[in-house]
């Protein structure tokens, strides 16, 4: 039974089974196949790329507007701009579209990401945690190395897409921009964020991690009875929660992070190397230390829902395989 019990870190280690009506299929998946959680492999892939195109296209335009914000710090006009007043802005100048743009960057970085991401989450998390579900210190640093591995992934197209996301972006689309950047920059480019996204997600995902199993911990001793109907409600919520603190804690290294991979588009200030520690001088040097948390409200209201809608939707997509899989095992 040691394999049903083990659901993801932030899915429920104390729940025994998925669907509280599908006992069966669930305990006979995961005794009849040895994969972990009674999923395959790819499974976990899919379930993970669903969940971050999900996440990331229902939260885009919180991102555009959190991207632009964090980049303006140049032009001395302006210098304290409000969530709702950059809305305004963009969607006086380029309609709702402009919200939009660099979505094709995001959903070809995303999705590989997130399979990526879940995969190597789940096997570090089935290495580290020697059988104990509530292993935590095993979920952060499965956590942290899932991290890394999908940042590999995704940056250079998140690259891509802030530099789309930039008010008057010179670039026409996904492939002009990279086109250009190889030949202007080349490849290097794309990773010059690279180290500042690793160094800003690694605590991110930690702090992330140790929220969730907190909350997810707190909300079902609240109502333990209910706890099998409402489980999309404690993902959500103790999603919410991690994701709302964490992006809080991490907002300084975000804003060297869009500072670096925007750099010399739009009037963005170049930097002559990739250090973070020189980015984060030029900030403060311009703007204060206030330049350093530019863009946390609009960071903290995408990843507040974006964690519940990711996990929720990692956790519905697990649990639909685990019902074909069960189905199947039956012969039904």
């Amino acid at each position: 039974m040691a394999t049903t019990t083990t659901t993801t870190a932030d899915a429920s280690p104390n729940f025994q089974s998925h669907h509280h009506h599908h006992h069966q299929p669930a305990t006979v998946t995961a005794t009849a196949l040895p994969s972990h959680d009674g999923l395959e492999f790819w499974q976990f892939m899919v379930s993970g790329s669903i969940a971050g195109c999900v996440e990331h296209t229902a939260m885009f335009p919180i991102d555009t507007l959190k991207t632009r914000m964090q980049a303006i710090g140049s032009s001395p006009s302006s210098q304290l701009v409000g969530v709702s007043q950059a809305f305004r802005s963009v969607v006086k100048l380029e309609g709702l579209i402009g919200l939009y743009r660099g979505i094709g960057a995001m959903v070809l970085g995303a999705g590989p990401a997130h399979a990526v991401y879940f995969s190597v989450y789940e096997l570090c998390k089935e290495r580290f945690s020697n059988g104990n579900p509530n292993n935590s210190a095993a979920h952060a640093v499965s956590g942290v190395f899932a991290t890394v591995a999908s940042d590999a992934v995704i940056t250079p197209m998140d690259m891509v897409k802030q530099r789309l996301q930039l008010r008057s972006s010179p670039y026409k689309g996904v492939m002009d921009c990279v086109r250009r950047v190889v030949r202007d920059e080349g490849v290097g480019a794309f990773y010059a964020s690279y180290r500042t996204t690793v160094l800003m997600n690694a605590p991110f995902t930690a702090v992330h991690f140790a929220t969730y199993e907190a909350a997810k911990r707190g909300l079902m001793e609240v109502s333990p009875e209910s706890v099998a109907d409402e489980r999309l409600v404690v993902h959500a919520t103790a999603g919410a929660a991690a994701g709302a603190l964490a992006a809080a804690v991490t907002t300084p290294l975000d804003v060297a992070k869009t500072q670096l991979q925007c750099q010399g588009v739009c009037g963005c200030d170049r930097f002559s190397n990739s250090s973070i520690k020189e980015v984060i001088r030029s900030i403060v040097k311009k703007d204060g230390y206030a330049g350093l948390i530019r863009g946390w409200k609009p960071r903290m209201l995408f990843h507040a829902p974006a964690a519940a809608i990711c996990w929720s939707t990692y956790e519905a997509s697990k649990s639909f395989f685990q019902d074909i899989n069960g189905s199947g095992s039956h012969g039904s």
